[in-house]
C-alpha cells in the first residue's frame, strides 16, 4: 500500500501526484503475472511462447526463483493447470503467494541464507527429474541470484554470504557482482541448464541494465561469456580480493588454472530463453501515461548507471536547464530514466539504498524550483536493505530538512543515511512488495 497521503501532505502536490500516477503505471506494466499471461499459451497439446511452439509429449515441471517467482508461477498454474507434474518457487520473505501445485520456499535477499540453499537443492533435484520427453519451465526474475544459491563444493554458506556482502558494499555493478557469483556457484552461469535432459524453457523478467540474459539472476540457463579470470580481475578492481574467505579465493585460483568447471560456453539445442518484461518496457509505459495526461514526456535512458549521488547531480542539472531555459525540452514535461545506480559504502553506513540516496542528493539541485518533483524507486518495492522503495522529493524538501528538521544533508549523504533524512521530510516512498523487479526508475515532473 503506497503511503500516498503522507507524500501528498505538503510541497509540490500536483507534481508529486503526477509522479506517483506514472510510477503506478510502470509497476502495472511490469506485472509478472500479466507478463506471463501475455507470453504463454496452450493450444492443441502445444506450449506456445511468443509464436514458438513446443509439443507436450511428457511431463511439465516448473521451477521459479526471484522476487516475482510466485506471481509468475500463479499465472503458469492458471494456464497449465493439471498439466503441471511438480514445481518449486523460491522467493523473498514476504513475497509468497498461495499456489496449488507448486511448492513455495521463502529465502533471504539481498543476503542469501539456508533457505536459498534449500531452494536451490530442490531445484537441482527437480531439474534432474526432467526426462528427454519432458519440459522444464523456468521462471526467472530479479533477486534470483541470491534466492537460488548453491555454492561450489568446499565453499560454505557463510563464505558465500561474506563474499556477497563484500560485493554489495564495493560499488560494483550488478553484472560485475554476478560475474563473481557465477564462478562460485553450482547453478549459475548456465550450469542449471547442463542438468536438464529434456526441453528447458525460461521466461525471464530483466532486472539488469541493457537486459543481457546471461546477467539476469546470474544466467542459470544461459551461456556465459565471463571467465574465472574476469571474476578475479573484478575482485581486485573493487579491492575485495584480499578480504575474501580463503575457500572462495582458492576456488577461483583453481578455476584460473583450469582445475574447476567453467560456466556454460555454448548454446544448448534443448534450451530456449524468452525475455517477457524489462525496464525499457516499464519506461515506455510511463511515457504513454504522461502523454495521456497531456504532458510532453521523454525517456532519457534505460541504462542509467553510476554512483547514485553523483548521477543525481547530473540529472538535476538537466532539470535546472529545462526549468530556467526550456532546453533541451520545454515545460511542462516529464523526464523518465531507468537503470541501476550504485552506492559505494565507506565506513559504518546508515540506512538507505541507491534510490533513496539519489532522491536525497537531487533534492539539493531542485531546491526552489517550484512545480518540480522527482521520484526514484526500485521497482521491486525494496531499495537496499530497507522497507522503502525509494524517495519522492520536490522543491521544498531541502528547506524542510534544513530549517524544520535541522538536518545537514551533506552529512547524511556522507554517512549513507538517506532513509532517516527522507523519512523526516515525509519524502520516503513506501509501496510494499510489488512482486516484480525490473530495475530502478526515475521520474521527474517539471511543471
Amino acid at each position: 500500500m503506497i503511503n500516498r497521503e503522507e507524500l501528498l501532505s505538503q510541497g509540490d502536490i500536483k507534481s508529486k501526484e503526477i509522479a506517483l500516477n506514472l510510477m503506478e503505471e510502470t509497476i502495472r506494466s511490469a506485472d509478472p503475472y500479466e507478463a506471463v499471461k501475455r507470453a504463454l499459451k496452450v493450444e492443441d497439446n502445444m506450449l506456445i511462447i511468443k509464436e514458438k511452439e513446443f509439443p507436450i509429449k511428457g511431463k511439465i515441471y516448473v521451477l521459479a526463483f526471484g522476487k516475482a517467482a510466485c506471481s509468475m508461477a500463479q499465472a503458469v498454474e492458471e494456464i497449465l493447470d493439471d498439466k503441471i507434474a511438480e514445481g518449486i518457487a523460491v522467493t523473498k520473505y514476504g513475497y509468497s503467494l498461495p499456489l496449488k501445485k507448486i511448492k513455495v520456499i521463502e529465502a533471504g535477499h539481498p543476503i542469501p541464507d539456508e533457505n536459498s540453499m534449500k531452494g536451490a537443492h530442490l531445484g537441482v533435484e527437480l531439474a534432474k527429474k526432467v526426462g528427454e520427453n519432458d519440459i522444464l519451465l523456468v521462471l526467472i526474475s530479479g533477486g534470483g541470484s541470491a534466492l537460488f544459491m548453491l555454492p561450489e563444493d568446499g565453499i560454505s554458506l557463510e563464505d558465500k554470504m561474506k563474499t556477497n556482502e563484500l560485493l554489495l558494499k564495493s560499488g560494483a555493478k550488478i553484472y560485475e557482482i554476478n560475474t563473481v557469483r557465477k564462478h562460485i556457484s553450482k547453478v549459475k552461469g548456465g550450469k542449471l541448464a547442463k542438468l536438464v535432459k529434456g526441453t528447458l524453457i525460461s521466461l525471464v523478467l530483466s532486472d539488469v541494465v541493457g537486459d543481457p540474459l546471461e546477467a539476469i539472476a546470474s544466467g542459470p540457463t544461459v551461456k556465459d561469456p565471463t571467465t574465472f579470470q574476469d571474476a578475479y580481475r573484478l575482485l581486485k578492481l573493487y579491492n575485495v580480493w584480499d578480504k575474501l574467505p580463503q575457500s572462495v579465493k582458492r576456488h577461483i585460483e583453481l578455476g584460473i588454472e583450469g582445475e574447476r568447471e567453467e560456466t556454460l560456453k555454448e548454446d544448448l539445442p534443448n534450451v530456449h530463453n524468452f525475455l517477457i518484461a524489462s525496464n525499457s518496457l516499464a519506461c515506455e509505459a510511463a511515457k504513454r501515461k504522461a502523454e495521456e495526461l497531456g504532458l510532453n514526456a521523454y525517456i532519457l535512458t534505460t541504462t542509467l548507471e553510476g554512483e547514485a549521488r553523483e548521477v543525481a547531480i547530473a540529472f538535476g542539472s538537466i532539470i535546472e536547464e529545462i526549468y530556467h531555459r526550456e532546453r533541451p525540452f520545454k515545460r511542462p514535461c516529464v523526464l523518465i530514466a531507468g537503470g541501476e545506480t550504485t552506492v559505494t559504502i565507506e565506513g559504518e553506513p546508515g540506512l538507505g539504498g541507491p534510490n533513496q540516496e539519489f532522491a536525497l542528493s537531487i533534492a539539493r539541485k531542485i531546491a526552489g524550483l517550484k512545480g518540480v518533483a522527482v521520484l526514484a524507486m526500485d521497482t521491486d518495492g525494496t531499495d537496499g536493505p530497507t522497507d522503502a522503495a525509494g524517495g519522492l522529493v520536490d522543491s521544498y524538501t531541502l528547506e524542510v530538512l534544513r530549517k524544520k528538521e535541522g538536518i545537514d544533508v551533506e552529512e547524511f549523504l556522507k554517512r549513507h543515511n538517506a532513509y532517516e533524512a527522507l523519512k523526516r521530510a515525509k519524502a520516503l516512498l513506501i509501496t510494499g512488495p510489488t512482486r516484480t523487479n525490473v530495475n530502478s526508475i526515475v521520474i521527474a515532473v517539471i511543471l
